[in-house]
């Protein structure tokens, strides 16, 4: 089956891509392209998932530069795809040829491009990794690397909306310890939950980073799940594991 691969003319004429769930050779609940080795799914299965990943990218099977996301706010700067993946939520390069990839199933996939320096980067940026900085420190490894902040270009792809995303007070208390105007990002729900808009989040703390330019695709992960895996999803429906998808960038 064809792959179903979303871009973002933003990042343009730079390789990327954020990978659907559609055309993986995997079963079950995690029917499509599974992506995480992390899951419970079948390791040679998840490999020939990347490697489809990774010839659409234009790699090879063992080019898609990783980490071992933690949902910190550390990143780290590749020229090839590490063997041993480091505890990380971010990296960026400058290297022509290396994929960056992060992978997702709610959380925000954000890629980066400054096409200008040559530098790109991809981050994997739940609640917490935004809150703690993983953005604002993607931006400023790029630019460790040659790139402008005004110059980069940065995608979020599909992730949970703010209808999806309900969140208890002591959640909302976290953002608003740090930043009180962080209460636009909540609206009010049943009792004393609420909903949390975690893109708009991403998209605030992009331009708060000095990015000149950032978007979200505007799909929601919980509410599609012919496209996209969601670990929200996979609890509400008492699933035992869930897939994971992939973002990837090149250059």
């Amino acid at each position: 089956m064809t792959l179903d691969i979303i871009t973002a003319p933003l990042l343009d004429p730079v390789r990327h891509g954020f990978f659907t769930r559609v055309g993986g050779a995997s079963s079950g609940v995690f029917s499509g392209l599974n992506c995480g080795f992390g899951s419970s799914d079948q390791s040679d299965i998840v490999a020939i998932n990347r490697g489809r990943v990774a010839d659409a990218m234009g790699v090879a099977h063992d080019g898609l530069a990783g980490v071992h996301q933690v949902h910190s706010a550390d990143v780290v700067a590749v020229t090839a795809a590490p063997v041993n993946k480091p505890k990380a939520d971010g990296l960026v390069t400058a290297t022509p040829g290396v994929a960056l990839s992060v992978l997702t199933a709610d959380c925000q996939p954000i890629l980066f491009a400054d096409p200008v320096a040559g530098v790109i980067g991809a981050c994997h940026a739940g609640w917490q990794g935004a809150l703690d900085g993983v953005i604002d420190a993607t931006v400023k490894a790029m630019e460790a690397l040659g790139a402008r902040a005004a110059d980069i270009r940065a995608v979020i792809g599909p992730t949970i909306s703010q209808r999806a995303y309900e969140v208890g007070p002591e959640f909302r208390d976290r953002f608003m310890a740090l930043d009180a105007s962080a209460e636009r990002f909540f609206v009010a729900g049943q009792g004393d939950r609420l909903h949390f808009d975690l893109p708009a989040y991403g998209l605030y703390r992009l331009r708060g980073a000095g990015v000149g330019q950032a978007e979200w695709t505007r799909h929601c992960t919980y509410a599609d799940p012919a496209r996209f895996f969601s670990y929200r999803r996979s609890v509400h429906s008492k699933d035992p594991d869930y897939g994971r998808l992939i973002a990837a960038i090149s250059l």
